[in-house]
């Protein structure tokens, strides 16, 4: 499809309506490297036959530039020898005579001296001929240049330089290409990555065509870094057929990218001035370069398919030197570290100094991706077991730890034997959140006790400052609560250091936090304590994005449940706008997290799976790196809104062989049971829960809010029709809610067993449930109980059932409690109103009957030909239409509706 080339047909034509009329000429069609000069050539025969004259054509050839007359030979069909050129005039007589002739030359550059001389010959002996001549030749090419045709080019009674395609052409390419009109962001991201040009143009619609994308705005990045190899096929040649000048700037030019200015690329490709015109003025009527010098002089496609033009050992020379030669300059680091990362061999220690300064202004500008690389490379300048190499391990590890966990452990245990001082040791490990090196493998549990024994944490303290090794001894002691031995430990250390412990420094405050955490996990104190230390610890700590790499992660976990919400809410929110300010995605998400975890104990359910949601849309959270920390606060989440796709969603990504954190194994050992539940299969759901018991009483964690299984199994075994043993649990969550002495797990504890009982005794623990509950921030469970309340007394005291049920509901909606039948046995499954299907799409209806009948999200995703991220997208819409829960209700509803 040829666009915006009228121009050049209007005279095309013009000159063959002379032609027709005896009065022959010459029109050279030029411009730069893919500015469509052989595309239009291709369309003029067409043109010519409209008007009843014949057309001979032929290509020049840089393989065939040393055969005389070829060109020609080939242009007319005759096997004339090179040194009758009179059999060549009388075949262009001949024909002229029977009928008008166009001849069509491509690429004249290449051609022949033989077949130029001839051709300029014609071209000044036209008049009274029949005979228009077009040519095409590459401006910029060393043929080009020749006297020859130039002296050709100056006969010409027109030269037609075909421009740029506008955005409207593009715009009409676009829909060409995809089948589809183009969002107007993708359209100006073509033109901007390829100026318009038709070669580069195509070349990237087709390149883009070809990885399966859509015209979409979402695009626009792939277009704008279109990479297309056919680009190389065209450029390599030309490239290869300019002198070394041009060549060696060309590479030069490209290698320096956008922030390279023309003395600089001159140095680089180390010419002297004369040269250095000539090859810039090559490259500009090439079309390879800009006329005038500034940032993307020479379009990115351009510059990647200059570099991929070149072997590898001289790629890495000329970036080696381009380094060099920008660190001599003054260039800011990240600009030299960019052509460093392109440079496998070492370079001194210059480059270290400029890769780890890279690495620091990506951090702070919120890039660890980019650090890491830096970081990466500069181990390549590193000796192989020094201490700058561990001091460069230390600094990679914190650059990835917001972004791959696993890999910032593995940095600090590489990087621990290699420093001397204990100082540097110690404040290596303490880059990472105890959480973080809880979970971490054996090795490097046993590498950080190793360090704090030959510290002589926390008594002896031999080389290091207190506060350094207060935060130590806080991921020591954290490592060790999986175990009943360490648990006790942290519980009497916490105990050792009186009723009022220093809070002053950040060591203190976290040691303070793992301990408090501990005390809590094994339940060695009443919440109302608990909760008072735990409120001074967050006084005195700044609400900043930077806790989530420290112990106060543990904190929030803590201060939930011991039911202090308040302050810890406002703290987060602080936090949290700290991060959107300083765009840190990673820590924002983290944060909401957080404060999701928050929203679930004040009893806030749908604002709490809400904002779990929305810190696991995918283009912001990367399940790879979440640390332990984060699948638990999430597993706590979607076990209490009862989402079971949040629960598949986090089973598909946990694996528990992997992991070392208990509280981990624990939570997702509870999520897989409220999965199993939901499916229908009760006896091995309970199993699931009771077996989560016996390891949690096993490592002495006792906590009935964090670990909620007993409730859980209360309902399994009710729905077994054991109603014995559901009491027996009842009754144990009960006697431990009450020693622990948050309300809301009093609260719930009275309701569960309140509701089993029944009777009178019943309505007085709900009765008492209302009451202890009106003193917590959980709104869903004071619904929960009003509701249970109101349903048991229906019978003898209908006024009063009717009032509890009323406020019930109202505070229900307010929780975003979806279901409100199931605020009377909410700890287990429960049917849900049946809703009608009439709302679905039909995509909707087929995978809500395949997930009806037990299908998994894989095997729909594989039955459809979609990815998984589209058939969750489908199951929560479903779910949100229906009004339910999950697949349980599915074969329910699915099964009545049809």
């Amino acid at each position: 499809m040829l666009l915006e080339r009228e121009a050049e047909f209007d005279q095309v034509e013009e000159a063959l309506h002379q032609a027709i009329a005896s009065s022959g000429s010459l029109l050279v069609i030029g411009g730069p490297l893919g500015n469509g000069k052989s595309s239009l050539l291709a369309a003029l025969p067409d043109l010519a036959a409209e008007h009843g004259v014949r057309t001979l054509s032929a290509s020049a050839s840089a393989l065939e530039s040393d055969d005389e007359f070829g060109l020609v030979r080939r242009l007319l069909g005759v096997a004339a020898p090179a040194d009758d050129p009179l059999s060549l005039e009388r075949r262009v007589r001949e024909c002229t005579a029977a009928q008008p002739l166009m001849l069509l030359v491509d690429d004249l550059q290449w051609a022949d001296e033989v077949s130029l001389r001839w051709l300029g010959s014609r071209a000044r002996r036209l008049h009274g001929l029949r005979l228009l001549v077009v040519v095409s030749i590459r401006e910029g090419d060393l043929g080009a240049e020749v006297p020859l045709v130039r002296d050709l080019v100056a006969a010409a009674s027109s030269v037609l330089r075909p421009p740029p395609l506008s955005v409207r052409a593009i715009r009409t390419l676009v829909r060409e290409h995809f089948g589809e009109p183009g969002d107007e962001e993708f359209v100006l991201a073509c033109h901007e990555s390829t100026g318009g040009n038709p070669m580069l143009l195509w070349s990237v619609l087709q390149d883009l065509v070809d990885r399966g994308c859509r015209p979409l705005a979402d695009s626009a990045g792939k277009a704008r870094t279109a990479r297309p190899l056919s680009l190389c096929d065209w450029l390599d040649p030309c490239l290869r057929a300019q002198p070394y000048s041009v060549r060696a700037l060309a590479k030069a030019i490209a290698v320096l990218g956008d922030g390279a200015d023309e003395d600089l690329a001159i140095r680089l490709a180390g010419l002297d001035p004369v040269g250095a015109v000539e090859a810039l003025r090559s490259l500009r009527r090439l079309g390879l370069l800009a006329a005038d010098w500034s940032p993307g002089s020479m379009l990115r496609s351009v510059r990647d398919a200059v570099q991929r033009s070149m072997a590898v050992d001289e790629r890495e020379r000329i970036h080696a030197g381009a380094a060099k030669l920008l660190h001599e300059h003054g260039f800011p680091a990240e600009q030299v570290a960019a052509q460093l990362l392109v440079v496998t061999a070492p370079q001194g220690p210059y480059a270290i100094d400029v890769l780890r300064s890279a690495a620091d202004t990506a951090l702070r500008r919120r890039a660890p991706e980019s650090a890491a690389r830096y970081l990466r490379r500069a181990l390549l300048d590193s000796s192989v077991d020094g201490e700058d190499r561990g001091r460069l391990l230390v600094e990679l590890a914190t650059a990835t730890r917001g972004i791959d966990t696993a890999a910032s452990v593995r940095h600090i245990s590489q990087a621990v034997p290699l420093l001397r001082s204990l100082r540097e040791r110690a404040a290596a490990v303490v880059r990472l959140a105890p959480s973080v090196l809880g979970a971490a493998t054996r090795p490097v549990r046993d590498l950080i006790r190793d360090l704090s024994d030959e510290l002589g944490v926390p008594a002896g303290l031999v080389g290091v400052d207190r506060d350094l090794a207060h935060r130590l001894e806080a991921r020591v002691r954290h490592a060790d609560v999986g175990h009943r031995i360490g648990l006790e430990g942290a519980v009497e250390r916490l105990r050792g250091l009186g009723h009022v412990p220093s809070v002053e420094s950040g060591g203190e405050r976290e040691l303070l936090t793992v301990l408090l955490h501990a005390t809590t996990i094994a339940m060695r104190a009443k919440a109302s304590d608990v909760a008072a230390l735990g409120e001074t610890i967050l006084a005195h700590e700044p609400a900043s994005l930077a806790h989530v790499y420290t112990a106060m992660p543990l904190l929030v976990t803590t201060l939930a449940t011991a039911d202090s919400l308040t302050e810890l809410s406002s703290w987060l929110d602080v936090a949290e706008e700290h991060a959107r300010e300083q765009g840190a995605t990673t820590e924002r998400n983290f944060i909401g997290l957080e404060q999701s975890f928050v929203l679930m104990h004040s009893g806030r359910i749908e604002e709490a799976r809400a904002r779990a949601v929305e810190s696991l849309e995918p283009d912001a959270f990367d399940w790879d790196m979440a640390g332990p920390l984060a699948m638990i606060t999430l597993g706590s989440v979607a076990l209490e809104t009862r989402d079971e796709l949040l629960c598949e969603r986090l089973l598909a990504r946990y694996d528990e062989a992997a992991t070392a954190d208990h509280s981990l194994s624990a939570v997702m050992r509870m999520v897989s049971g409220s999965v199993v539940a939901a499916r229908g299969d009760t006896a091995t759901a309970l199993e699931q829960f009771l077996d989560c018991g016996r390891q949690l009483d096993l490592a002495g964690w006792s906590n009935p809010t964090l670990f909620p299984w007993r409730a859980w199994a209360v309902g399994l075994h009710e729905k077994l029709g054991d109603v014995d043993a559901a009491i027996d649990l009842a009754e144990e969550e009960y006697g431990r809610a009450y020693a622990w002495g948050a309300p809301a797990a009093k609260g719930r504890a009275l309701r569960v067993l309140g509701r089993l009982i029944g009777g009178g005794r019943g309505v007085a623990m709900l009765r008492e449930a209302v009451d202890v509950l009106e003193q917590s921030a959980n709104t869903a469970e004071l619904a929960k109980s009003l509701m249970s309340l109101g349903r048991l007394l229906s019978e003898t005291d209908r006024r009063s059932a009717e009032e509890y049920l009323a406020r019930g509901h109202r505070l229900a909606t307010v929780a975003g409690l979806i279901d409100q039948t199931a605020a009377e046995s909410a700890d287990a499954p429960s049917p849900h109103p049946v809703a009608a299907t009439s709302g679905l799409t039909k995509t909707e209806l087929r995978v809500a009957k395949l997930a009806a009948e037990g299908r998994t999200n894989l095997e729909i995703a594989t039955r459809y030909g979609v990815s998984l991220r589209s058939v969750e997208k489908h199951l929560t819409n479903l779910y949100r239409k229906l009004a339910i829960r999950g697949r349980a209700d599915l074969a329910e509803v699915i099964g009545l509706t049809g």
